[in-house]
Parts: structure tokens; sequence; C-alpha cells
């Protein structure tokens, strides 16, 4: 044994030296060195149990009866902390305690998606992400739901379509804490067979089957089903009611084992530290462009769960008491847009209660098509006035939905007094 240990030991420090020379020479990212050694220690561990005749099973259950499981969980957490100290971070008091409830955030989201509902043979679709658990730049005019599912099996969605304006479906990998991207889509679906009388069900599997008019794909690594709901009108449009079962067998919880609950744990907290971090790296990004609306990067967009049916345009924004930020643009031909305003830690603000965005249905047009949007701290009087809510900066988010072309917006920072005189 103590010759396959000195083998196994010297394979391991030489993938890690391995990695962290990678890190030094730039070859790789912080967040991706982090999460290749945090996959390698878990390697490393389940050879070395197997190794020993011990067992995954057998692991988890003395992690949970010793609270060790519950521990990590809570380290974790704690470490998820560092996110609120990132280069770029904002340090007063006010953006802090911002980003302390936004970790408080992700832990609850993250609990009720990994471990309360994280039963893939029964699985729920939840909203994860809603009017106050908020991450990487939410769409208010979105309805997100989201389930855990598993390649393993067979589901059937079914429900009634509604009249929301724009519907997609997509099959993702992993989740914000695993992974070295987020989120990569294994299955997208925005055109469906509806029923006369407005129903409609599609199938989530990993092989299209006979007599289905609508499939979802998905891989045998896929672990979660993302629901869309865009709408131009909240006010007026009813949303898809929809329900997901499994169909290779009951679709019926089992009684908790100490290994889900331990990878429920490890999850969620994995959940808060990745995503927090994720988002806090693209946050110093973006103040490269402060103020200005570039084109986001596609491929990064996809792999961290965007629409690929979506043009993003991630900023930053800084204001003082007396400026504003004024955004032009002539919306093309497109299913929608819209542009939203968010704190440093990319929540959308609360646009239950303030105009924080707006969109295709709600924005004034001017008599050639174009849009003007005005952001300010005070109500300027003209048409389609994003406040801040007391915030004096924070990222931004402008999109282009379907559309035939991608007209990039055009910004500049002026004097709050000027901006009646810009038309």
């Amino acid at each position: 044994m103590s010759v396959v240990w000195w083998v196994l030991s010297t394979a391991l420090l030489g993938a890690v030296m391995a990695l962290i020379l990678s890190c030094l020479f730039g070859t790789l990212t912080v967040r991706k060195c982090i999460v290749k050694l945090l996959d390698l220690y878990r390697r490393g561990s389940l050879l070395w149990l197997r190794l020993r005749g011990r067992t995954p099973e057998g692991e988890a259950e003395q992690r949970i009866v010793t609270g060790q499981a519950w521990a990590e969980f809570c380290d974790t957490l704690k470490a998820a902390g560092a996110a609120m100290v990132a280069r770029g971070a904002p340090m007063d008091p006010f953006n802090q305690a911002e980003g302390y409830r936004y970790l408080s955030r992700l832990a609850r989201g993250g609990l009720e998606a990994f471990v309360e509902f994280a039963d893939e043979k029964a699985p729920e679709l939840r909203r994860m992400a809603h009017e106050t658990v908020k991450l990487g730049s939410d769409n208010p005019d979105n309805y997100y739901q989201n389930a855990r599912i598993s390649g393993e099996h067979k589901y059937r969605l079914y429900g009634t379509r509604g009249t929301v304006h724009y519907l997609s479906l997509g099959t993702q990998i992993g989740h914000y804490g695993q992974g070295n991207s987020g989120l990569p889509p294994s299955g997208f679906l925005d055109e469906f067979v509806v029923n006369a009388d407005g129903t409609m069900e599609i199938m989530v599997s990993c092989q299209r089957e006979p007599g289905w008019q609508n499939w979802l794909p998905m891989k045998p690594e896929s672990g979660m089903l993302l629901v869309r709901q865009t709408f131009l009108d909240r006010d007026t449009e009813e949303i898809a009611q929809l329900r997901l079962e499994r169909i290779d067998g009951p679709h019926q919880p089992s009684n908790i084992t100490p290994q889900q609950l331990d990878e429920g744990l490890k999850n969620a907290s994995t959940f808060v530290a990745g995503a927090s971090m994720l988002f806090a790296r693209w946050a110093n990004g973006f103040q490269s462009h402060t103020n200005q609306l570039p084109l986001f990067d596609v491929e990064t967009s996809n792999k961290a769960g965007g629409d690929p049916n979506i043009r993003y345009y991630h900023s930053y924004w800084r204001l003082a008491p007396d400026e504003a930020l004024i955004i032009e643009a002539t919306p093309p031909e497109c299913q929608h847009w819209n542009f939203q305003l968010n704190n440093h830690w990319m929540e959308s603000l609360d646009y239950r209660f303030y105009t924080v965005h707006t969109n295709k249905h709600k924005a004034k047009y001017r008599a050639d098509g174009s849009v003007r949007i005005v952001v300010a701290h005070q109500d300027p009087k003209v048409d389609n006035w994003i406040t801040t809510v007391g915030h004096t900066q924070g990222t931004m988010c402008f999109r282009w939905v379907r559309a035939n072309s991608h007209p990039q917006p055009v910004t500049r920072v002026v004097k709050f007094a000027d901006i009646t005189a810009e038309e």
C-alpha cells in the first residue's frame, strides 16, 4: 500500500504543480485554477477511498454523523465573502450591505435548489431567481423557472402556453460553482407545436423518440432545466403554466440519504462561492468600459447560461450627483429588447417599486424610430427615465432578442441640468 500511495502522491503533486504553473504564466484564470484544484482534490480523494476499501456512501455517512459536512458548508459560505473584497468591489457601507445580502440570497436559493428540491427522480419547477434572489444581471422582464434533472432519466414538460411574449427552454450542465464556465448548454428549444386548446407537451431526454412533436435535448451529464418566460407587458400577458414529470419511472421522491445531503450542502455552498466570484470578476472587467455598452462575448455568455438568441451588452456605470447617462439606439426588427440597471453585484435593482428598466413595449420612441434612455439620480421629466434608486455605481445590461441586426447602443455622460436640451 505504501508504494501505491507514493505513486498516487507523486502523480497528484505533478498535476498540482502543472496547474500552479498554468496560473503563474497566465494560461488559466485564478477561478479556473481554483476549480481545477478542487476537482483534482475530489478525484484524488475518491481514488484514495477506493484504495482503502471505503466507498463514497460510507464516507458521506461519516461526514454527516461527525458534522464535517455541515462544518465544510459553513466554511465555504465564509470563504464566499472573498467576493465582497474582490478587485473593483466598492467598499462603502451601503454597497457592502447589499453585497452581503446578495450572498444570503444566493445561500437561500442554493439550499432550495440543491438540498430541498434536488431529487431528479421527482423534479419540480421552481423559481430560484426571482424578485428577492438575483444574480448575473437577472432580467426584470423574465419569469425564471428551473428544475434539477439527470440525463439518466426521461421527462415530460407539459401545460398551457399562455400569452407571454417569449418562451425558451434549455438544459444545462452543472451550476455556477462547478466546471470552468458556469452553465454550459446541452439543449435549447424556443419554437413549439401548440395544440388548438393552448396546451403543449415537450419530451426532455438524451435521445429523441417517435411520437413527440416537441423535444428538448439533454446530455448524460445535464443537471438543470431552465425556463425563461419574457414579458413585454406583465400587466396583460399570462405566463405559461408548466409542470415537469419523470416518465421512465415513478415520479416519487425518495428518502434523503447521507450522500445526497452531503452532496447537496457542497453544491449549495459552492454555488454561493462560484456565482459570487464569477460575477465579481465580470463586474471588475466591465469597469474598463464604464458608461459604455460594448457587445459582450457571445461564447462567454452562452457558456454562463445565456440565451443563444440574445445579444447582451454588459457594462458598468458610474455617475456623480450632477451627472446623467444618455443611451441612444435605433431598435432593429426584433422579438424583444430591453435595458436595465443593476447594482455592483449584478443584481437588478428593485423593479417591483422603481422604474429601473425599459423595453420594447414600455419605451417612448422618437419620430425616427430611435429611442433615448436617460439614467439619472433625479427625475428629469423626460421620456424613458431610469432611476438609480440611491446608487452611484453598478452594472447595466442592454439586450437584443431575436434581432435581425445588432446595432451598438451609443452612450454619453451629460450634466443633469443639460438633459432637457438633449433631443
